[in-house]
């Protein structure tokens, strides 16, 4: 129940915004009881049942390369000492900077009939028939490869951190108890970690059921993809909405089960010792060799193999990099990073700290409930921002004798950037909030009673407390929105392209080769963001 003596304009400000967030979720629901098109019969009898069954196909085969990739190099790099291994630390990390659909185009390049490949052995062989033992990956194989090994991270990074803080009294228990490292690994580093790990592939989860550019690429017909034909081919808004709605509701059972699974384990360490150093395992001779080829592979397959394969492309064909228009990519690009990183960070914080100085409770399950647009694909939040504008625009401005507000919001970098909002709130809402818990009530009270009012308090003392938070937001937002396809494929006004959208396009027409100089662009600033963001996230 809402307590009106705690109503200000910090809770009024926090439910605005956190109200905002949620329309786009609800209208996805609602779609459930509206009425759609013939299509929709169409779809239930010939491609729905299509849709389900190679969602959960590509699903499964990214949950396990991921889990397999991620904790396998998360747990070498952690627990032993090789050659190398503080370089790996840190280039693992890399592969956020390659997005999904452009590792699609690198690897069909390569691998297809007189591709790359093909190349290669004719320089160093000769003439031959290399064609026909060169392996194909397309079609749903392709789809698992490129996503999973340009997702790998999340598991990666979150397993690495909890390895890294792990109670070293565990670990000394199962040597007393005679456990062998094999042993020790699934008995107590694995389930230990659980939390971390599962944490990281729903992250996974959500990005590969929300993965439009390289399905579609590998023309994989997911709900994601059906999602959009049901819009782009039909035009039917209301079934886009409905698939939306299955698709959250598959999220959901999937979060629901694993909740279930854990019961009422407990992950934390009852030691009161706090946090006690381990040393690594010095690896020599072939152990060596094998976990530094294992590290390396990874890290060549996920980075070097795709900048290698846009710079030969580059190279071959400078023709495609001189008609670029590199200024205006980088221009649209730079100034949808800063505007939605403005937008996100400021209104993050007022409505964290609104929730702070309110104690709502109301407030809190409002802001959790807003903060899941992180869990909908792109292309549903598009198509769901653009079903409300219409509503919105036929039953209540239609009322106010204005003509239409369509164009201010779709079409628009306005819109581009709300719906960027409602898709990465989560990041920044979040991101603020761990930082605040780590701000104890006391100083605010501490603050009151020095005479600062409540804004006095956020500006002198939680905003400098909380700068490197921000720093470190902004970066994350600041990758998140230079990979963002679906989005800005759907809402991006007329002839405003980026290098993402324009290294579709060239794909999507079967010119690969001109997909190429925008796609490396793309990584080259991705991986700066990274590489800055290492120090943070991965620091000892």
């Amino acid at each position: 129940m809402i307590n009106f003596k705690k109503i200000n304009i910090w809770y009024f400000s926090t439910f605005f915004i956190s109200a905002i967030v949620a329309i786009p979720i609800l209208t996805v629901f609602s779609s459930f009881f509206e009425t759609t098109s013939n299509y929709s019969l169409i779809l239930k009898d010939t491609f729905l049942y299509e849709y389900i069954f190679n969602s959960i196909v590509l699903l499964s085969g990214v949950l396990f390369v991921t889990f397999f990739i991620g904790v396998g190099c998360a747990y070498v790099v952690s627990f032993y000492k090789f050659p190398g291994v503080n370089f790996f630390k840190w280039a693992l990390i890399l592969s956020f900077a390659v997005p999904a659909y452009i590792y699609a185009y690198s690897l069909t390049a390569f691998f297809e009939n007189y591709g790359t490949a093909f190349s290669i052995f004719k320089f160093f062989f000769g003439e031959g028939d290399y064609n026909s033992f060169i392996p194909k990956f397309d079609g749903m194989l392709g789809a698992i490869i490129s996503i999973s090994f340009s997702l790998f991270g999340y598991v990666y990074v979150l397993s690495r951190a909890s390895f890294h803080y792990q109670s070293q009294n565990l670990i000394e228990l199962g040597k007393n108890l005679g456990f062998s490292k094999k042993k020790s690994f699934f008995k107590i580093i694995l389930p230990s970690a659980r939390p971390a790990i599962v944490a990281g592939l729903s992250l996974v989860a959500m990005e590969t059921l929300s993965d439009f550019g390289s399905v579609s690429f590998f023309g994989v017909s997911t709900l994601t993809t059906g999602i959009y034909n049901a819009w782009t081919s039909f035009d039917d808004l209301t079934l886009a909405n409905r698939l939306s709605f299955f698709l959250l509701i598959f999220i959901l059972c999937l979060f629901i089960l694993e909740n279930f699974s854990r019961k009422k384990a407990q992950y934390h360490s009852p030691s009161k010792d706090g946090f006690k150093s381990r040393s690594l395992i010095q690896l020599t001779g072939y152990k060596a060799l094998f976990v530094f080829t294992f590290c390396f592979l990874i890290f060549f397959i996920s980075f070097l193999f795709p900048i290698l394969q846009m710079l030969y492309w580059t190279v071959i064909f400078p023709k495609h990099l001189f008609d670029l228009n590199i200024f205006d990519l980088l221009k649209n690009t730079v100034l949808l990073v800063f505007l939605s990183c403005l937008v996100l960070i400021f209104l993050a914080f007022v409505s964290n700290y609104g929730s702070r100085v309110s104690k709502s409770k109301f407030l809190e399950i409002l802001t959790t409930f807003s903060v899941s647009g992180y869990a909908i694909p792109g292309v549903i939040l598009a198509v769901a921002f653009i079903s409300f504008i219409s509503w919105f625009d036929n039953n209540v401005v239609s009322l106010l004798f204005i003509k239409t507000i369509k164009p201010i919001f779709i079409g628009s970098i306005l819109g581009l950037v709300f719906v960027y909002f409602i898709r990465f709130y989560s990041l920044a809402c979040n991101g603020i909030k761990s930082g605040y818990l780590k701000i104890n009530y006391s100083i605010d009270e501490s603050s009151y009673l020095l005479g600062y009012s409540k804004f006095k308090t956020f500006t002198n003392i939680h905003l400098p407390y909380l700068k490197n938070s921000v720093f470190l937001i902004g970066i994350l937002i600041a990758i998140e929105i230079i990979k963002e396809l679906p989005i800005t494929l759907i809402m991006r006004p007329f002839n405003f392209e980026t290098f993402a959208t324009t290294a579709y396009i060239f794909a999507s027409q079967d010119l690969l080769e001109a997909a190429a100089a925008p796609s490396l662009f793309l990584i080259a600033i991705s991986s700066a963001f990274i590489l800055i963001t290492s120090r943070y996230i991965l620091k000892d």
